[in-house]
């Protein structure tokens, strides 16, 4: 059996050794609990925290630290902890920390700005900041890259919180009165907004962009025209004033409009970011399509005073172009300053007759030479350019083409470079040329011989009719008087019922009545010498040649 080492005996000179029991009093047992749990909730809190990012703004007006909260569809996603400079010191870094549940705010293309009360094209914003004071606002992106940097915005975007709807893009050669937040219209209803606008790379246009809501943004299609519908339309025509607006709102920030044609077979919803071209007006949006521009030159020997860039060039009173450019030349052979006028036109808007002609011609649009060929063939036959006035009131010019069979023959340069039409004066020049041929005919003739001839020949009537009046008249009266007295003798010797005394009686009263004729003529020549050259008129009192009625 063997024995345990407490058995064994100690040896000499050592001290026994005693072993206890390892045991933990309970007044520890609190503050283990303590550190247990505050190491939970540290690391609860590390697990609930949320992404801390940096936004860059140009100032740090409205950012307070520890004080201006994040807020997205109105409600706290996170805080400003830090606003400072940043190194270059031309803007300011705010450091925000987010909740955990606003971690997709870290997203590439999430975008941050400063509300505050503004007033823009969109309308007036930001009020209710007033009273709670300025916070950010933010909208959460669709890109799967996250970052911890971003650029503020200084405006808020027009289109936030992931709206329903297209976007698309317009082209036009300026902004005009357009801004963001400028109102769509489809048939006077606002549907949309202007969202964004830059150059072109070349800096020869605008690009603006447009964002459509669902579900109207099933109207934009294929062949959706779009307009600028700012300001007022005023046109005079022959049917008076015509005044087109949109809205009151377009008078003070602008607006586009859109819509397909009637008539718009087969078509089909715009896809989204499709680029369309932004006209200027109604009319010309929805105009049939302008189809390949042909470029023509002009030359007037004629001042064109009220001849503008854009005025309208017709052809036989269809407007198929535009005048492009105006300048003035100098011609060293006549020593004259012809004016050479830039035209365009587009042979399409002739519509069914560019169509027939083309077929009975066999011409092909895309052969330039065979089109310059049969150009020099309607020269030949007479067509012309011509200015002429399109409105009274204004003095405006527009160019005409036209034909005039019986034009003077011109030579055709097929080579030249763009096609030259030849010119004929304007209508006006044309009047003034007949009222100046006019003039000059009537400054030819002897004016004044003719007015001295007048005045002769008045003379001499006047003092024919005096000779009349003072002897012949008295004379001729005297006669009458004779004569009738012995015809009233004659009568008084006749028996009453005797034929000859009923004869001698109408003789007595025709003598009566011709002398009271004469007397009547020698008044109204006395009043009227001017008769006897122009005749009596049509309208002058009857002259009483009868005498008063017999008993």
């Amino acid at each position: 059996m063997q024995s345990s080492a407490a058995d064994k005996p100690q040896a000499p000179g050592q001290a026994p050794i005693k072993t206890r029991r390892f045991g933990v009093s309970l007044v520890w047992i609190v503050p283990i609990v303590a550190v247990l749990v505050g190491i939970s909730l540290v690391v609860h809190n590390v697990m609930q925290e949320g992404p801390t990012i940096t936004v860059n703004f140009k100032t740090g007006s409205g950012l307070t630290a520890n004080k201006t909260e994040v807020k997205y569809r109105n409600v706290v996603v996170g805080q400003v902890t830090d606003v400072e400079l940043s190194d270059d010191q031309k803007s300011v870094n705010a450091t925000i920390k987010l909740a955990k549940q606003a971690e997709t705010f870290t997203r590439e293309d999430s975008q941050f700005w400063v509300v505050r009360p503004r007033i823009g094209a969109g309308g007036v914003s930001g009020i209710d900041t007033l009273l709670s004071g300025d916070y950010i606002g933010a909208d959460i992106g669709q890109s799967n890259s996250r970052a911890k940097h971003f650029k503020g915005l200084e405006n808020p975007p027009p289109i936030t919180y992931g709206e329903p709807g297209k976007r698309f893009k317009l082209h036009t050669q300026d902004l005009g009165s357009l801004d963001i937040g400028s109102p769509v219209y489809y048939r006077k209803i606002p549907v949309g907004q202007v969202v964004a606008y830059a150059l072109d790379p070349d800096g020869k246009g605008v690009n603006i962009e447009v964002f459509i809501h669902a579900p109207n943004d099933a109207y934009v299609t294929e062949n959706t025209r779009f307009w600028n519908a700012s300001g007022i339309d005023v046109n005079v025509g022959a049917n008076g004033f015509a005044v087109k607006t949109e809205s009151l709102s377009t008078l003070l920030i602008g607006g586009v409009a859109f819509r397909a044609p009637e008539y718009s077979p087969n078509d089909v919803a715009a896809s989204e970011e499709k680029t369309f071209d932004l006209f200027d007006d109604q009319q010309t949006a929805l105009a049939p399509p302008n189809g390949k521009a042909q470029y023509l030159s002009l030359r007037f020997d004629q001042a064109l005073r009220g001849l503008k860039v854009d005025a309208p060039v017709e052809f036989l009173g269809m407007e198929i172009g535009r005048v492009v450019s105006i300048n003035l030349d100098f011609d060293a052979t006549k020593r004259s300053f012809p004016v050479n006028v830039g035209i365009v036109i587009y042979p399409q808007r002739l519509g069914q007759a560019h169509t027939k002609m083309l077929k009975a011609l066999n011409h092909d649009p895309n052969d330039e030479a065979a089109g310059v060929r049969l150009i020099g063939t309607f020269i030949d036959n007479g067509l012309r350019a011509q200015a002429r006035s399109g409105n009274l009131l204004t003095g405006q010019l527009y160019i005409a083409l036209d034909f005039y069979p019986k034009a003077e023959k011109v030579a055709f340069d097929p080579s030249a470079r763009p096609v030259s039409i030849p010119t004929i004066p304007g209508s006006l020049e044309q009047l003034q040329e007949k009222l100046e041929a006019m003039v000059n005919k009537i400054n030819k003739l002897p004016i004044e011989r003719i007015a001295g001839n007048l005045d002769g020949n008045l003379v001499e009537l006047r003092k024919g009719l005096n000779q009349f009046n003072a002897k012949t008249l008295p004379s001729v009266q005297s006669t009458l008087g004779e004569v009738s007295k012995t015809l009233q003798s004659a009568s008084s010797t006749l028996a009453e019922d005797s034929p000859q005394r009923e004869q001698l009686t109408q003789t007595l009263d025709e003598l009566g009545r011709m002398s009271r004729s004469l007397r009547e003529l020698s008044d109204y020549l006395g009043r009227h010498p001017e008769s006897l050259i122009r005749g009596r008129p049509d309208n002058a009192a009857p002259l009483d040649l009868k005498g008063p009625p017999r008993n």
